[in-house]
């Protein structure tokens, strides 16, 4: 849905995420490094049930000063 509207990793400036498990912080926490490196957007990070059967769930926020 990001790329569709025209967005990218680099107009991502907020995310959210929500793990069922805080054992799984250490391996998100690696792969959310490797997307956006030194220089990541502000995060928060909870623990907690999903709905879904699934184990993370990402929420992003974008802005492009540009649009």
């Amino acid at each position: 849905i990001m790329t569709e509207a025209g967005y990218s990793l680099v107009d991502v400036v907020h995310v959210k995420v929500i793990l069922t498990d805080a054992r799984y912080f250490q391996s998100f926490n690696k792969v959310f490094r490797e997307f956006f490196g030194e220089n990541p957007p502000a995060r928060i990070c909870c623990v907690a049930d999903l709905v879904v059967d699934c184990k993370v769930e990402v929420d992003v926020t974008c802005y492009n000063a540009t649009r």
